[in-house]
C-alpha cells in the first residue's frame, strides 16, 4: 500500500504584533512549524533559518532506519547557523526558535520536537497530543505541583525551557511511529493551542473538512479568541494512493520564512522544483551561495580558447537554469488561488497576492456579486488582507461562506441591528472561542525558572 500526505499550511500575524516570527512548511514528506523568539532582535530570523535548513529533507531519499539521523543532523546544522548569526551580529543575542517537525519515510514518520509548538494526532476518533511541552509550567504539572487547569492561567506560562538558541545542548525529543490512511496530523504554534480549547481543536479536526478549510478554520478561531500571538498551523492527512487520486506535491511556505527570502542572514527557502534541486545540490556538495571560482597558483594560467569555452558553457548553463526556474515559478503561480477584493466586490484570483516589481502575479479568475460593504467587519478585513486558499474549489467554498455572512449582515441591518465582530462570532455555529483551554498554553523556556526564556 502506497501512502501520501495531503497538507495545508496557514499563518497569521495575530491581533497585536506587527511582525510574524512564526514559520511553517508543508511538503510531500516534511511538515514543520517553528515559533521564533527574540522580538525585533530576530525571532523571525531564527525560525526562517530552521525552515531553510530543514526544507532539504523534503525528498524520497530518506530510509526508514536512518530518518531520525537526518532530522538530528539537520537540526544541529540549523542550530549552528543560529549560533553563527549571533556571533556575527551581536544584536541578535537571545534569539531562538521552537521546532516541531514530521518527516515521512514510507509508512513511518519521525518526529523531532523542541519547545512548546505542538503536534496532535487524530486517529480513528481518538485525539491525542504527541509532543510534550518544554515549558516551565509543564514541568510544574509533571512534578505534580500544579494541575492542568491551574497551568492555563499560570503567570509564567510563557516561559520555555528548551529551544534552538545556538547552544551545544539544544537537543530535540525524537520518536518514530507508523502511520495509517485516515490519520490526521496537526502541527501548531502556541498562538493556536494557547487560546483555543483542546476540545474545540478536536472538533474542528474531526469535522471531516479538507485540510485547507480546516487550517483556515483553526486560524479563524484563534483570531476570534483574541490571540495576541502569531498563529501558525499545518494540517496533514495520510491518504491511500491506491484508493484515490494523488494529492498536490507543491510545497507551502508560510510566515516569516515566506517573507525573508532575500534578507541578509537568512537562507532562502526553495519553493519551486528548480530551487529545491539547487538547494539539494548545495547540501550534497557543501557549497554555499558565496562560493566563488578561484584559480590555484599551481594550476598556472588558463589557455585563451579553453577559458572562453568554459565561460560560454557556464553562460549557457545559467540561461538553461534561469529558464527552467522561471517556467517552474510561473507553473506554480498559475496553480495558486486566493480570495480578495476587485472593484469593491469579493473576487477569486488566480496567482499570488504579491507583485514582482511592476509585474502583477495574479489575475481575476471570477468575481461575485458580494459587496465588501455588506460583510461583517471581521470578514471584510479578512478579504481586504486576502484569504489564501489551497485550490479553486477551496476558494469557491470560502466565497459561498462569505455570501452567507453578507446575507445575514444585510438582514440584520434591515431589521435595525448591527453585524460587527461580536455579532459575527455569535452567528457562527462553533464552540465559543472563549472556552477555557483544557491544555496548558504553549510558549517557549530553558530548564529552571531562573534560566527560562520568555517569549515576547
Amino acid at each position: 500500500m502506497k501512502i501520501a500526505l495531503d497538507y495545508a499550511a496557514r499563518s497569521d500575524v495575530g491581533l497585536v504584533r506587527s511582525e510574524n516570527q512564526d514559520s511553517g512548511y508543508a511538503g510531500p514528506h516534511l511538515l514543520v512549524v517553528a515559533d521564533g523568539m527574540g522580538g525585533h532582535a530576530g525571532g523571525d530570523i531564527a525560525s526562517s533559518i530552521a525552515i531553510g535548513r530543514m526544507v532539504s529533507l523534503d525528498g524520497e531519499s530518506h530510509g526508514g532506519d536512518d530518518v531520525t539521523d537526518h532530522l538530528v543532523r539537520t537540526l544541529a546544522a540549523a542550530n549552528a547557523e543560529i549560533q553563527s548569526q549571533v556571533e556575527h551580529t551581536p544584536e541578535l543575542q537571545g534569539m531562538g526558535t521552537t521546532v516541531t517537525a514530521l518527516l515521512r519515510a514510507g509508512n513511518k514518520v519521525a518526529l523531532a520536537h523542541i519547545g512548546d509548538s505542538r503536534a496532535y494526532l487524530l486517529r480513528g476518533g481518538t485525539f491525542s497530543q504527541i509532543t510534550h511541552d518544554h515549558s516551565f509550567v509543564q514541568s510544574l504539572v509533571d512534578d505534580g505541583r500544579i494541575t492542568e487547569e491551574e497551568a492555563d492561567s499560570h503567570p509564567q506560562r510563557s516561559l520555555v525551557t528548551r529551544v534552538l538558541t545556538g547552544a551545544h545542548d539544544d537537543e530535540p525529543d525524537l520518536m518514530v511511529r507508523e502511520v495509517r490512511p485516515g490519520d490526521r496530523f496537526l502541527l501548531c504554534s502556541d498562538g493556536l493551542s494557547g487560546f483555543v480549547a483542546r476540545d474545540t481543536i478536536e472538533e474542528v479536526l474531526a469535522a471531516g473538512n479538507k485540510v485547507g478549510p480546516t487550517a483556515d478554520r483553526l486560524v479563524e478561531l484563534a483570531l476570534r479568541a483574541g490571540a495576541p500571538d502569531n498563529v501558525t498551523v499545518v494540517v496533514a492527512d495520510v491518504v491511500d494512493l491506491d484508493s484515490g487520486p494523488a494529492p498536490s506535491t507543491v510545497p507551502q511556505v508560510v510566515g516569516a520564512a515566506a517573507q525573508r527570502t532575500s534578507k541578509k542572514g537568512t537562507r532562502p527557502v526553495p519553493v519551486t522544483p528548480a530551487a529545491k534541486a539547487a538547494a539539494l545540490s548545495r547540501e550534497a556538495t557543501g557549497a554555499t551561495d558565496d562560493d566563488d571560482e578561484v584559480t590555484l597558483a599551481e594550476e598556472g594560467p588558463r589557455s585563451g580558447p579553453t577559458k572562453w569555452l568554459r565561460r560560454g558553457l557556464a553562460l549557457l548553463l545559467v540561461l538553461v537554469v534561469l529558464g527552467g526556474g522561471a517556467y517552474a515559478g510561473w507553473y506554480w503561480v498559475q496553480r495558486q488561488f486566493y480570495v480578495g477584493v476587485e472593484d469593491g466586490q469579493v473576487a477569486i484570483f488566480r496567482g499570488v497576492s504579491q507583485d514582482l516589481g511592476p509585474i502583477r502575479l495574479s489575475t481575476v479568475e471570477r468575481t461575485s456579486a458580494i459587496s465588501t460593504e455588506d460583510l461583517p467587519d471581521f470578514y471584510r478585513t479578512q478579504v481586504q488582507n486576502t484569504i489564501t486558499t489551497s485550490s479553486l474549489a477551496d476558494a469557491e467554498q470560502r466565497v459561498d461562506r462569505l455570501r452567507e455572512e453578507a446575507v445575514r449582515c444585510v438582514s440584520r441591518k434591515a431589521a435595525g441591528g448591527t453585524c460587527g465582530v461580536d455579532d459575527t462570532a455569535a452567528s457562527t455555529p462553533t464552540t465559543s472561542p472563549t472556552t477555557a483551554p483544557t491544555t496548558a498554553p504553549t510558549t517557549a523556556p530553558t530548564t529552571s525558572p531562573t534560566s527560562a526564556t520568555p517569549k515576547p
